[in-house]
């Protein structure tokens, strides 16, 4: 997710629920981005050239 490791998992007593809440929609904004550049490039997501 760019986060550093354990940014999350490295915090003391926090279960992997509140680590779950905690990151939350963290992912969002890269898979954002990557779909815009893969637009702006004329590829699809997966990288693959797109169809003329």
């Amino acid at each position: 997710m760019g986060l550093p490791a354990g940014h999350v998992t490295d915090v003391p007593g926090l279960s992997r629920t509140a680590q779950l809440k905690a990151l939350g929609n963290g992912v969002v904004p890269q898979q954002a981005a990557h779909a815009l550049l893969a637009l702006l490039n004329g590829t699809r997501a997966s990288g693959h050239a797109a169809a003329a």
